[in-house]
């Protein structure tokens, strides 16, 4: 959630005007994240998110919104996408796709306690169960395929054994990929990218996950895994932190059991999901794109992690 495409108070109140909120007072730019412009906006009937896409399109955006609006009905915490006087939650704005959503109380938890990673895998669990009958497909588009497409562009950037690393990755995930094993995992809609930031807590209550726009149709134990990675981790050493680990995935696993194929599978799977973004901070990190607020993260971070997922045992999904 990055400015790439300022907006200010002028271009937002006419705007404004096809929606039942009152007049736009305030609008701020937010800073976190790489992909859309971001903007807080105050109005007179309280406080919204305001995004800009910046890469996704017109034909990619309904998926993503009409998750969110299903997901917000089944009772799971997310952002609604705010509907305008006929209706529609996809808009056009400064010449970009742009949505309009209810903005989540409190704030993220940059370090997290075993007390809140409980309530992420439980609520990321029944995320899980209400999407089954979400009726849009959608692959993960920083998927595999992605990846394929990605690594020799971020290969010349990288020192001899990294690349080695890289490519014997690849490699090994092709191979899962192409596996019974695989195929025979849980799937369905995921967030895909469900990190400490995208996540709120008022006081020590989890308020609501968001930033939905990388989500899409995948193992639902790659959405586990690309949590797992983040919240139940040392920052500065990329070990797990097995308090957090285990209050994670006993709260998920109470809600929805894990079977004895994804615990076959989830050492690769934390794998894949330390791939994924690796390749994908490299790339911002080596090819960025011009904005006015922009911090890509450094991607040494998720080769650190490969390298232990890699050599290390993982933590069992059921004790």
């Amino acid at each position: 959630m990055a400015v790439f495409t300022p907006v200010s108070l002028d271009d937002l109140v006419p705007w404004m005007a096809s929606f039942s909120l009152g007049t736009a007072k305030d609008i701020r730019g937010i800073s976190s994240g790489i992909e859309n412009s971001n903007f807080f906006v105050t109005t007179e009937k309280g406080e919204f998110v305001l995004t800009l896409f910046e890469k996704l399109t017109f034909d990619e955006l309904p998926f993503y919104l009409n998750l969110m609006q299903h997901l917000a009905k089944k009772g799971i915490k997310v952002p609604a996408p705010v509907p305008d006087n006929n209706g529609r939650i996809l808009h056009t704005l400064c010449g970009k796709p742009a949505c309009l959503v209810s903005k989540l109380e409190g704030d993220w938890v940059p370090a997290p306690k075993p007390v809140h990673c409980a309530q992420v895998g439980d609520m990321m669990a029944k995320m899980h169960l209400a999407g089954r009958d979400y009726p849009l497909e959608q692959p993960n588009l920083r998927g595999i395929a992605w990846w394929r497409k990605t690594v020799p562009e971020v290969l010349p950037f990288l020192s001899t054994e990294a690349s080695f690393l890289l490519q014997n990755e690849m490699r090994f995930q092709e191979e899962f990929a192409a596996s019974n094993l695989y195929w025979k995992l849980f799937r369905g809609p995921v967030h895909a990218d469900l990190f400490r930031n995208n996540v709120m807590f008022d006081g020590d209550e989890l308020s609501g996950f968001f930033d939905f726009y990388f989500a899409g149709c995948d193992t639902w134990l790659f959405d586990v895994a690309v949590a797992i990675n983040d919240w139940c981790i040392d920052l500065e050493t990329g070990e797990f932190d097995m308090n957090r680990v285990r209050a994670f995935l006993d709260a998920y696993h109470a809600v929805r059991p894990f079977t004895v194929d994804e615990c076959a599978a989830w050492k690769a799977i934390l794998r894949s999901a330390a791939l994924r973004f690796w390749i994908s901070r490299l790339y911002d990190f080596h090819m960025p794109r011009e904005a006015q607020i922009l911090t890509p993260h450094d991607p040494r971070h998720f080769e650190r992690i490969l390298r232990l997922r890699v050599a290390l045992p993982v933590p069992e999904l059921i004790v």
